[in-house]
């Protein structure tokens, strides 16, 4: 792989200011923030109130841990502009979840959030390795969804020839990536899988396409899994990370030479790690859910969201801004199987010890009698495996998951391209127990 670390005159100074300067800077824009959201929030200023509390209460960042959290279910209930600090003819853009398990949540930006986003994008793209004239394939999807929309804002304020290809006709996919020749490729891990597993079908070497970079979010991935991605295309594997409540993508990312966790953009997202079940702040380099308050938001403040990823703050290495560890899975993805919490990264990264498995996998939850039953389907790496071949496939794995995780699961062993594929972010967990 070569070497992309971006010239150190290419960085924005704020990335490698002191610690003094960023602290500063986070205070007197926490304090416009949460004044901003409490003068045009109708919720932010009955949650303060109903708390005792008013923006003038903030006179240290570490006062910002007395104010109410934000949750899912707030937005929620405020859909669909009900969030909104400012009116709705001064908004440029909206964007919403899926609201596939309620109600969607919605999310608006004012032109200078939208140009704060580019900035924020492109300081990301160019720290995984990408610079001005670059050409990046991307591969994350347009709409409603901020991931494609968002990244494109990046690579328009970096200077990149984007081709917007967005989810979805991987054949395509992979013509247009050996034909165009990109450097970098923004898309889903998983679907990055399904994206070698085009390269294959099509009998094109990865390792030899024009791909230098890979800048891969919007769902919890393993570092054994970015192994196996640098491996497969011999390029770099960094991690991005954003979420539309805070702004999408680009709160965070890695940087090309390091890749040891993502550099929050910390003059504009002001982070916190608490415990989730008591809610109060931990040591730091402890780990617990992620929360973020906005520092810059105009149309959309949001203050102390509790976003149920689970991580560590670290300090900062290539640039002062402190990391934050690779998410490790969602509080509510967490599956508490017979007393043992499971997370799908931990279930990955068992299987990608097994090298007759290919890296696609899912997860079925069940409870035939009393107890739950955790399957684990699989599939093979090559079509040609016997059936031999296949169960001691399997117990390699359920030795591995009951080694690694301490819990026995079942795990069958499909043929190849069984497994469901995604083309954004991958389904993991189909919970077939009876509900309550």
């Amino acid at each position: 792989m070569k070497d992309l670390t971006p010239a150190p005159s290419s960085l924005d100074p704020i990335e490698i200011a002191s610690r003094d300067e960023i602290s500063t800077l986070q205070l007197d824009r926490l304090k416009w923030s949460l004044r901003h959201a409490y003068d045009n929030v109708p919720f932010y200023k009955d949650s303060f109130d109903a708390a005792g509390l008013h923006p003038d209460d903030l006179q240290d960042l570490s006062d910002l841990a007395k104010f109410p959290f934000t949750t899912k279910a707030d937005l929620r209930n405020n859909y669909p502009f009900g969030m909104f600090a400012v009116p709705r003819e001064d908004v440029a853009r909206i964007h919403a979840s899926s609201g596939t398990t309620g109600q969607p949540t919605v999310v608006g930006y004012t032109d200078q959030d939208l140009k704060n986003w580019g900035d924020v994008v492109a300081r990301s793209l160019r720290a995984s390795g990408l610079q001005r004239g670059d050409m990046l394939h991307n591969a994350y999807g347009y709409g409603l969804f901020t991931g494609g929309l968002g990244i494109h804002l990046g690579a328009d304020a970096l200077g990149l020839t984007t081709v917007p290809i967005s989810g979805g006709m991987t054949s395509r996919q992979v013509r247009l990536i050996d034909d165009f020749k990109p450097k970098g490729i923004t898309v889903t891990p998983s679907y990055a899988l399904s994206i070698l597993d085009e390269f294959h079908a099509q009998g094109l070497d990865p390792r030899t396409s024009s791909l230098e970079v890979g800048i891969f979010g919007a769902e919890p991935w393993t570092n054994a899994m970015r192994l196996e991605i640098e491996q497969a295309f011999d390029m770099h594997a960094v991690d991005i990370y954003g979420l539309s409540e805070v702004m999408g993508p680009g709160v965070a990312c890695e940087c090309v030479e390091t890749k040891d966790g993502l550099h929050i953009w910390e003059d504009h997202f002001y982070p916190e790690v608490i415990n989730p079940e008591t809610g109060q702040p931990v040591a730091e380099g402890e780990q617990g859910e992620l929360v973020f308050t906005s520092l810059t938001k105009e149309a959309f403040p949001i203050i102390r969201y509790r976003t149920r990823d689970l991580t560590r703050l670290l300090a900062g290495t290539a640039r002062t801004m402190r990391r934050m560890e690779k998410i490790t899975g969602r509080s509510d993805d967490m599956i508490i199987l017979r007393g043992v919490n499971v997370f799908p990264t931990q279930i990955e990264e068992a299987l990608m010890t097994v090298a007759a498995l290919a890296p696609h996998f899912q997860i079925e939850l069940s409870r035939p009698d009393r107890m739950d039953k955790l399957r684990v389907l699989c599939e093979c790496a090559h079509a040609s495996m016997s059936p031999d071949a296949r169960t001691a496939a399997a117990h390699a794995l359920s030795s591995q998951i009951k080694q690694a995780v301490g819990i026995s699961v079942q795990v069958d062993v499909a043929d190849a391209g069984q497994v469901p594929r995604s083309e954004g972010k991958a389904v993991r967990i189909i919970d077939n127990r009876p509900k309550a």
